[in-house]
C-alpha cells in the first residue's frame, strides 16, 4: 500500500498552526489535514516581475508593484480612529500608503533614503491614489527572485484574517508544509499515464501550483491537477455504469401491444418528429434488454418530451406493468395529469393524480387501486414516495426535472418493486455537454432537438421602460386578434433594496390600461392559496381572461397554446435559465409568438450578456453554455445538487478538452481492465477505494 499517513496528518500539527488556528482552518475552509492544505490551490497569481511607475497608475489596475522611497511617516488620530500614512515617491510622482492596523509594529521600520518595493491594490480617494495595507520590503537587486515572481493568492475569510491567516498567511503555511514534503507525496496516477501525458511528478506539481517559477511550470501543474481531478470522476462514473450494465436486472418489456398501437394510430395528436421517434427506439431497446434502464431525456421547452414519456408508459402497460410520473410541484403535476388524461381520453387506461392536496377518501381509493393493479398510471408530486403508496407491479418511473429531487427521495420510488423499475428522467433545462459528462456521466442520454411541426420560432425583443406605451399598444393589438398574454414580475411586494416594479403595482397599472368589461385579467403568485391559484390559472386556460399577471410560478406547468406574448418585467433580474423557461410558455400554438424583455437603461455587464443572448438565440443548449460560463455549474443544477461540482481546480465551462481526454482515458483503461486488477493500475485502484470511502456518486439516479 502507498504510505499516505503524512498527507493525512491533522493540520494543527503543522508548524505555525496549532489548535486554535487549526480549528479555524477546519471550520472556515474545511482544511483538516496536510493533504487538504496542499489541495487548497490559489485562485489567481500576481506577477511580481513587473514594476509600475506611479504616473502609470489607473483605476483599472489590479495589484501592482512599485519601486521608490519614503519621505515621511505620519500618525493621525487616536486609539480606534488611529491610522498611519507614509509618503511614497519615485521619479514620476507620489502616492500615499495607509495602515489602520498593526501600526505599533511597523511605525519604526521605515527609513528615509532607503529604496523599497511596495506591493498592493491602488484605490482612488478624494481625487488621489493610495494603497491600503501594502506589502513593503527593502529593495535589493535580487528582490525579484525566481521564488517570488508569481505570488499565489488564496481565498480567506474575515475570521481567518483575525488570526493572520489572510492570503499571505496561508501562503506561509503552505511554504512550510512544502518544505516537509520531500518523499512524502505518493503518486496516485499510474506510471503509464504519467509517461503518456508527460505529467510533472505529483510532488513537483504541488510546488509549482503554489509557487510557480514561471508560466510554463504553472501551466504544467494546472494541467496535471485538472486531469487528475476529472479523470477520477470519470473513472468512478464509468466503472459504476459498467457494473450496473453487468449486474442490474430489469423488467423485460417484450411486446409493443394493443394499447400502444391504438394510441399511435388513432389518438396521436400530431406527427412525431424524427428526434422523438429516435428517443422512443432508444428507450424501447433499453426496456427490452433485461437490464434496468437509467436514461436522461433532455429536450427544450415545448419539444414534446411528455408524449415520448407517455408512449413508453403505454408499452409498460402492454407488458402488464404500472407506471408513475413524478413532478416537483403541484402545478406541474396537475398540468401533466390534465395533458395525459386528455391524450388517453379514447383509451381504456386508468390514470389518477396524487398530491399533497388530494383528499383523504380519494387518497385511500388510489392506494387500494394501486395495490389491486386496477390503477395503471399515477401522476403526482413527492406524495408518490410516501410509504403508504404501494404498487402491485411498478415497471417504469418517469421523473420530471429530476434535479429538484434529492437522491434519497428518488430512491424511494425504485424500491417500490422487487425488481427495480426502469427509470426515465426528463429535463427541460438543457445541460451543457461538459456538465452532462461530469455529473450524469454514468447515464445513457437521449436528446430531443427538434420542435414539433407547425411551431414558429418565438421572436424575442428587448424594450426599455420608456417604450411601455408602445408595448401596451402591441398587447391590445394581440388581444384584438384573440390572443392571450403573460406579464411576469420578479417580486410580489415592493423591495426597499431593489428598485423593481413589483407585481401589485404592475397589476394595478395594467388594470388601468386594460379596463373591464373589455379586458379580463388573472393574477397568480406564490403566496396565494392553492385553490385560488388554480382558479385563476383555469380562468386563463379556458380563455376567460386575456392577461395573466404573475410571478415565476408559471415558469413551468402552464400550457396555453393561445398565449402568444410573454412580457418579462425587470428581465435583467432573472437568470438565463429562468428567462428561457418563461419564454417557453408561449409559442405552443401555430401563431407567431413574442417574448418582450423589459428593463431600464442601467444594465450591468452580466445583465447585458443575458439579454443579448436571449435576443440572439432560442437554442437552449447554446443558452445553457453561456449560463454555465456566467454562473458556474452549482447554480445551474440548483441547491439539491450542491457539492456535486465542488471542483478544486477544473472549470467545467473552460476545460471541455481535458474532460473529454479524462473520459476517453478512463474508458480505455476500463475496457482493458474493468476491475482495475492489473499491476500497472494498482495506484488507480488504491485511489478509487479512498474516494469511494469519502464521497457519494454524484449523478446516480438509481
Amino acid at each position: 500500500m502507498l504510505n499516505t499517513s503524512f498527507l493525512d496528518t491533522q493540520i494543527e500539527f503543522l508548524k505555525g498552526v496549532g489548535p486554535q488556528r487549526g480549528d479555524l482552518l477546519k471550520k472556515e475552509l474545511n482544511i483538516f489535514t496536510f493533504g487538504q492544505l496542499l489541495g487548497f490551490f490559489p485562485f489567481r497569481y500576481v506577477d511580481k516581475s513587473k514594476f509600475y511607475k506611479i504616473n502609470e497608475i489607473n483605476p483599472e489596475l489590479p495589484y501592482i508593484q512599485l519601486r521608490g522611497k519614503i519621505s515621511g511617516v505620519q500618525i493621525i488620530g487616536q486609539k480606534r480612529a488611529m491610522r498611519m500614512t507614509a509618503d511614497f515617491f519615485d521619479e514620476t510622482g507620489r502616492i500615499e500608503l495607509v495602515w489602520f492596523n498593526g501600526i505599533k509594529w511597523i511605525k519604526d521600520t521605515f527609513k528615509t533614503g532607503v529604496e523599497y518595493v511596495v506591493f498592493g491594490k491602488p484605490t482612488l480617494f478624494n481625487g488621489k491614489y493610495n494603497i491600503v495595507h501594502p506589502e513593503v520590503d527593502v529593495f535589493y537587486e535580487q528582490t525579484v527572485s525566481v521564488e517570488t515572481v508569481f505570488q499565489p493568492v488564496y481565498n480567506s475569510t474575515e475570521k481567518l484574517k483575525t488570526r493572520s491567516l489572510d492570503s499571505r498567511g496561508i501562503a506561509k503555511l503552505t511554504k512550510v508544509l512544502l518544505g516537509n514534503c520531500k518523499g512524502n507525496i505518493p503518486e496516485i496516477l499510474s506510471d503509464e499515464l504519467i509517461e503518456k501525458f508527460k505529467f510533472l511528478p505529483r510532488e513537483e506539481a504541488f510546488f509549482q501550483i503554489h509557487f510557480p517559477v514561471d508560466m510554463n511550470s504553472l501551466s504544467k501543474a494546472q494541467f496535471r491537477f485538472k486531469f487528475e481531478e476529472l479523470f477520477f470522476i470519470q473513472l468512478r462514473l464509468l466503472k459504476y455504469k459498467l457494473i450496473r450494465a453487468e449486474k442490474s436486472i430489469g423488467q423485460v418489456f417484450s411486446i409493443v401491444g394493443e394499447t400502444f398501437n391504438t394510441f399511435y394510430k388513432d389518438c396521436l395528436p400530431f406527427e412525431l418528429t424524427n428526434a422523438q421517434k429516435k428517443v422512443i427506439k432508444e428507450i424501447r431497446k433499453d426496456t427490452g434488454s433485461g437490464k434496468q434502464m437509467n436514461r436522461l431525456l433532455q429536450g427544450d421547452v415545448g419539444s414534446g418530451k411528455t408524449i415520448v414519456a407517455l408512449m413508453n408508459m403505454l408499452i409498460a402497460l402492454d407488458n402488464g406493468f404500472q407506471t408513475c410520473l413524478m413532478s416537483p410541484t403541484e402545478i406541474l403535476a396537475n398540468q401533466h395529469f390534465v395533458t395525459l388524461k386528455k391524450l388517453l381520453n379514447n383509451l381504456n387506461v386508468t390514470i389518477e393524480l396524487l398530491t399533497g392536496s388530494t383528499k383523504v377518501a380519494k387518497r385511500r381509493l388510489i392506494h387500494q387501486q394501486l395495490m389491486d393493479g386496477e390503477l395503471k398510471i399515477l401522476v403526482g408530486t413527492h406524495a408518490l414516495i410516501e410509504d403508504t403508496v404501494q404498487f402491485k407491479n411498478l415497471g417504469l418511473v418517469v421523473i420530471d426535472e429530476q434535479h429538484r429531487f434529492g437522491v434519497a427521495q428518488r430512491a424511494k420510488l425504485w424500491n417500490k418493486n422487487t425488481i427495480p423499475p426502469h427509470i426515465l428522467v426528463m429535463t427541460a433545462t438543457p445541460i451543457p455537454r461538459t456538465l452532462a459528462m461530469t455529473i450524469y456521466g454514468d447515464l445513457d442520454f437521449s436528446v430531443i432537438n427538434e420542435l414539433p411541426p407547425g411551431r414558429k420560432a418565438i421572436k424575442t425583443i428587448h424594450k426599455y421602460d420608456s417604450a411601455r406605451t408602445n408595448v401596451f399598444h402591441f398587447m391590445k393589438k394581440e388581444i384584438e386578434q384573440g390572443r392571450q398574454i403573460y406579464v411576469v414580475y420578479p417580486l410580489i411586494n415592493e423591495s426597499e433594496k431593489l428598485d423593481l416594479k413589483f407585481l401589485m403595482d404592475g397589476y394595478e397599472s395594467i388594470v388601468r390600461e386594460f379596463p373591464l368589461p373589455e379586458y379580463a385579467i388573472s393574477i397568480v403568485h406564490g403566496q396565494m392559496k392553492s385553490k385560488d391559484k388554480d382558479y385563476e390559472m383555469q380562468r386563463f386556460v379556458k380563455g376567460e381572461t386575456q392577461i395573466m399577471v404573475s410571478t415565476t410560478v408559471i415558469e413551468v406547468g402552464v400550457d396555453v397554446p393561445n398565449a402568444s406574448v410573454m412580457i418579462i418585467e425587470n428581465a435583467d433580474r432573472f437568470g438565463l435559465s429562468q428567462l428561457h423557461q418563461l419564454r417557453g410558455r408561449v409559442g405552443r400554438g401555430a401563431e407567431q409568438s413574442y417574448c418582450i424583455l423589459m428593463t431600464d437603461f442601467k444594465l450591468s455587464s452580466d445583465a447585458k450578456t443575458r439579454i443579448e443572448t436571449m435576443v440572439s438565440t432560442s437554442d437552449g443548449f447554446e443558452i445553457a453554455e453561456v449560463d454555465l460560463k456566467m454562473r458556474g455549474p452549482g447554480d445551474i443544477l440548483g441547491t439539491q445538487q450542491s457539492g456535486i461540482v465542488d471542483l478544486r481546480i477544473a472549470n467545467l465551462a473552460k476545460d471541455e478538452q481535458i474532460i473529454q481526454l479524462a473520459r476517453n482515458t478512463a474508458n480505455d483503461i476500463l475496457k482493458e481492465d474493468p476491475e482495475l486488477k492489473m499491476d500497472k493500475n494498482r495506484k488507480l485502484a488504491i485511489q478509487m477505494k479512498k474516494l469511494e470511502k469519502h464521497s457519494e456518486l454524484w449523478g446516480r439516479i438509481s
